[in-house]
């Protein structure tokens, strides 16, 4: 199985075995979609591009107030969360969920699935 396949395989698991998680995307630090398990209605080249800006953003503020290595950006919307989590250098992993999700299992799944994305990735 190729590194491609093996990060998609990582991803629809993700979205597909972790309860509330709606969806997931690999995105790299430019904003091109690396992999993706997105539903039908999400279009790969938005989701990719305010991945990018939002994860720029993390970073900077990250950095200019002094938090450490940026880690995650986590966004509440009315309907769910927008989790930015790092995997490795160069990318970032993206999750979907929906509105009264367990965090905590899903920041365990997000954790390893990253993990492994950045090993993929290396």
């Amino acid at each position: 199985m190729s590194r491609s396949e093996q990060m998609m395989k990582e991803i629809k698991t993700l979205a597909t075995n972790t309860p509330d998680v709606e969806a997931a995307a690999v995105i790299d630090n430019d904003g091109l979609m690396i992999a993706s398990a997105l539903g039908a209605d999400m279009d790969d080249d938005s989701v990719a591009a305010m991945s990018a800006a939002l994860l720029g953003m993390g970073q900077r503020a990250s950095s200019e107030l002094e938090r450490g290595n940026f880690e995650m950006v986590m966004i509440r919307g009315g309907e769910g969360y927008l989790l930015l989590v790092r995997a490795g250098h160069d990318a970032v992993l993206g999750v979907l969920t929906s509105r009264n999700a367990k965090l905590g299992l899903i920041f365990l799944d997000v954790n390893r699935t990253a993990k492994e994305v950045s090993r993929l990735l290396a």
